[in-house]
């Protein structure tokens, strides 16, 4: 039989091709990156490598698979951490705020049977998915301010928002595994100018109450201090009131003669026995 083989090489040709297209037809090759879901005219008869959460890497059950040939096919769904990126969407926020809002999603497929059988393909479950981002972001967003973004707020609406991503994402056998925000901005022009404007006279109002806040109560302390000065000076200079007419004497000189604006070129005429040059004689 070899011989004859031998003799009629296009034999063996096609019986080696033959025997190839069988065995690869039988036997397929798992990556560790992939779930695998084996197919028997569109039915599920079994899945492997199915993502099992904490499973160590070289511990799965990716290797070398056995299949009826011409019956089965394989069809490999990702086993790794996906992304997707919402379209720039228009938010309304509480504050009639118009925003242009870009975010994405993490996640991974985690049901492979089920996302087989909800939506077929990867390509699918990630449009899919980008639409409840979208929507979810939205419900979420339009029960916001504007400040509430630039707040410390901004990571409980993010959580509100995965959540509620992920409860439709498990329909279709997936996890979300974060959502972020990336950009949020106010549309450019007319729109974008005014609510500068209106941002830029909030805060000019804002400190104009808090100048005239401080002004009164700087006003108050001085009045307190003023007054508990004036006790204190009325209780020293009780116990000697000849010192305190002296005292006042000489401010009332400095004032007159070195004020502010004289530096000393103020000329008065008195009569030398004038009560108030009593204390430049000495009396």
């Amino acid at each position: 039989m070899f011989d004859s083989l031998l003799r009629h090489p296009l034999r063996l040709i096609v019986g080696t091709v033959a025997l190839l297209v069988v065995l690869t037809s039988t036997f397929s090759i798992v990556p560790e990156d992939k779930q695998a879901l084996i197919l028997r005219f569109g039915e599920i008869e079994g899945t492997v490598n199915r993502y099992k959460p904490k499973e160590s890497f070289g511990n799965s059950g990716a290797g070398l698979v056995m299949r009826m040939p011409f019956v089965d096919s394989i069809q490999y769904i990702d086993k790794r951490i996906l992304g997707v990126n919402m379209e720039r969407q228009q938010v309304l926020s509480t504050d009639q705020q118009r925003l242009q809002v870009d975010a994405f999603a993490r996640f991974r497929i985690t049901n492979p049977e089920r996302m087989y059988t909800a939506i077929r393909t990867e390509d699918k479950l990630e449009t899919q998915l980008a639409t409840i981002l979208g929507s979810s972001l939205r419900n979420e967003l339009g029960k916001r301010t504007f400040a509430t973004l630039l707040s410390a707020e901004r990571g409980a609406i993010m959580d509100n928002i995965q959540i509620a991503l992920n409860r439709e994402a498990q329909k279709y056998g997936a996890e979300i595994i974060d959502v972020r925000i990336k950009r949020a901005d106010l549309p450019e022009g007319a729109t974008l100018d005014a609510a500068y404007n209106r941002m830029r006279t909030a805060r000019q109002q804002e400190a104009i109450s808090i100048r005239a806040e401080g002004q009164k109560e700087a006003q108050i302390i001085r009045g307190n201090a003023d007054g508990e000065a004036a006790r204190i000076y009325a209780a020293s200079f009780g116990k000697d009131p000849q010192f305190y007419d002296f005292y006042r004497s000489m401010q009332s000189y400095r004032q007159t003669f070195l004020g502010e604006g004289n530096q000393g070129a103020t000329s008065i005429i008195l009569s030398p026995d004038n009560e108030y040059l009593r204390n430049f004689r000495g009396g």
